[in-house]
């Protein structure tokens, strides 16, 4: 699994509406990747909404959440508007199966899916923050806006940080 400090690996997918979505696209911003098992499940959709009723915090921390996982997109866009998802993108890391979640050390090789992990990158490709979550498990994002808020006051303190 990557490590706070790492730089962050570019990534190409398509998102649940079949748009393309780079990680070096985010010019500015911080990305929260948040990594779950499939779609369609309890656990996991709690995280996706967990994502989407936290957007206007992220928005004001100049960060945007990513909600990944190895479904396709017809999966994804079907599972987005039964969960009423309207603003969160949802990727598709589809095919090559698994790929980002392999770049990022989240891919689970026996099951065949991503492990339940919230990653947040900084605005300059840095790993800023790292979290492995229990599959039972609803992510908090209190864990990750409290790392968003302390990277900012860091680089208030610090010019250049």
């Amino acid at each position: 699994m990557v490590e706070v400090g790492d730089q962050a690996r570019d990534f190409s997918i398509p998102d649940h509406n079949g748009n393309t979505v780079r990680l070096s696209a985010f010019p500015g911003k911080r990305v929260v990747l948040s990594f779950h098992p499939l779609a369609w499940t309890r656990i996991c959709a709690g995280q996706m909404k967990a994502l989407e009723a936290n957007r206007e915090a992220f928005d004001a921390l100049g960060a945007v959440a990513l909600g990944i996982s190895v479904d396709s997109v017809p999966c994804k866009h079907a599972w987005a508007e039964s969960l009423g998802i309207g603003k969160t993108r949802l990727l598709a890391d589809f095919w090559p199966h698994g790929a980002v979640a392999q770049i990022y050390g989240v891919f689970d090789r026996t099951k065949g899916y991503s492990r339940r992990a919230n990653i947040v990158v900084d605005e300059v490709g840095r790993i800023i923050f790292v979290a492995e979550y229990p599959a039972t498990t609803v992510p908090d994002m209190q864990d990750v806006l409290d790392a968003l808020r302390a990277q900012e006051r860091h680089a208030e303190e610090v010019p250049g940080a």
